[in-house]
């Protein structure tokens, strides 16, 4: 099987991170990422952060953007990206007054164009990266994800397919890689355990977003690649066959262990699966 660079999300060991930016880094590297995905500058500028990738010899492929942030001010935004080195800028969540079935989601679909648009000027990729709630039904019975990407020209935006998402949504990860073939440029690799029969709940809890109702309590925690529900091969495969050009690790929470020990034990599977 061909393979792809491997990167991981900087959020799944964040608090690591915030206590000493560069020394994460390095073991990132250490570990065998080829980049890294940034979520948030840790209190440094972007020149900042640009000199500690630079020192220690990885890239920041992307970075994963607040809305509120994107639309607050846009160019600067954008620019303080490309300081970094970042190829992609991805949307990576919508809090609730934002989603679909809100009288505000229509006006997220043209700012999110807008946004990509003011992305293409200045050479970089616009991503957007889904949660579950972009499952919700529209009244023409689409999903609100495919709805967005209807919406939006392809040169406008892109995905982030998160296939823990995907399939907590009841969906197949590989079958919606497949899917959106030639639009997929970044795949979120993320696994996790859920007890059978069961309504996975505080998973938004889980992944530090305070407010959220969570459903019924149930068994669930996110768990290294390879060592949960998802077919791990069968995503690989159509990440290839799709045209994606990275896949990044993720990982929220840890359980049992460090997150550190977390993305060390997913860059592993990966590798033994010749990644």
């Amino acid at each position: 099987m061909a393979k792809l660079p491997v990167a991981v999300q900087v959020y799944s060991v964040r608090e690591d991170a915030e206590k000493d930016f560069k020394g994460t880094i390095q073991k990132i590297k250490d570990i065998g990422y080829d980049a890294v995905e940034l979520a948030g500058l840790y209190g440094m500028s972007a020149q900042e952060v640009r000199k500690v990738l630079d020192e220690v010899g990885i890239r920041a492929l992307s970075a994963h953007v607040p809305y509120v942030e994107l639309i607050g001010d846009t160019e600067k935004t954008i620019d303080d990206y490309i300081t970094i080195g970042c190829e992609y800028i991805a949307v990576p969540y919508l809090t609730e007054e934002y989603r679909p079935g809100t009288p505000e989601y229509p006006h997220v679909i043209e700012e999110i164009e807008r946004i990509g648009r003011a992305c293409k000027q200045k050479g970089v990729t616009l991503l957007y990266h889904n949660h579950d709630f972009e499952f919700a039904k529209m009244p023409d019975g689409q999903y609100a994800l495919d709805y967005m990407y209807e919406a939006i020209p392809a040169d406008l935006l892109q995905t982030e397919l998160d296939i823990c998402w995907v399939r907590v949504a009841g969906e197949c990860p590989s079958a919606y890689i497949r899917k959106y073939a030639g639009r997929c440029p970044v795949v979120h690799l993320k696994d996790y355990y859920k007890e059978e029969g069961k309504e996975a709940g505080a998973m938004y809890e889980l992944i530090g977003i305070d407010g959220e109702k969570p459903k019924e309590q149930g068994a669930f925690e996110f768990r290294p690649v390879g060592y949960g529900h998802q077919d791990m091969p069968s995503v690989l495969d159509a990440a290839v066959a799709s045209g994606a050009k990275w896949v990044v690790v993720e990982q929220d929470r840890s359980v049992g262990r460090t997150p550190m020990e977390a993305i060390t034990l997913s860059r592993e599977y990966l590798r033994q699966l010749g990644w």
